[in-house]
């Protein structure tokens, strides 16, 4: 990856639906060798996918809502199990196992309380969970899908770094 490559995601990460000559303009490439990059970005997993950012209330999921959870089962087979639950759930959008006190945490966005404390009582059906706790965003900040680009090695900096 070079410094080229860079600029590639910096731009897609803007805007998914940049036009291929658009954004080889604006990295000093012809269209041809800036489609290649961008194929091979997404070939070796660099670009998992384009999506569409939506806004939430318009969607009616305005409402986010942080969940810890702790269980006192550690298995395997619990973890695989609790999973599978939670890709039943189209309110979950981020899903972490954590370290410290609490064992995962979930991103839920739902319309309003009263649908949280729905996904909140068929999620305990589904599954047993020692401790839930529920934080509600009371506004957000900052929000990106852009993930900082200036920690990546360049091939150039790999090379002067095994010399």
């Amino acid at each position: 990856m070079d410094r080229l490559d860079r600029k590639i995601l910096r731009l897609l990460q803007e805007d998914a639906t940049l036009a291929v000559a658009e954004i080889a303009k604006k990295v000093g490439l012809s269209t041809t060798p800036c489609w290649r990059r961008i194929q091979k970005l997404e070939e070796d997993g660099v670009i998992k996918r384009r999506v569409a950012l939506l806004e939430p209330a318009a969607v009616n999921a305005k409402v986010t809502v942080f969940v810890s959870i702790r269980t006192n089962s550690h298995s395997n087979e619990w973890l695989k199990r609790f999973s599978e639950v939670i890709t039943e759930f189209p309110e979950v959008v981020e899903f972490y196992r954590m370290s410290g006190d609490v064992d995962y945490l979930l991103r839920v966005v739902v319309p309003d309380i009263a649908a949280y404390d729905a996904f909140y009582k068929r999620l305990i059906a589904k599954i047993e969970i020692r401790d839930v706790s529920s934080s509600f965003a009371m506004e957000q900040i900052k929000y990106t899908t852009q993930l900082p680009l200036d920690y990546i090695q360049l091939a150039k900096e790999k090379s002067e770094s095994n010399s």
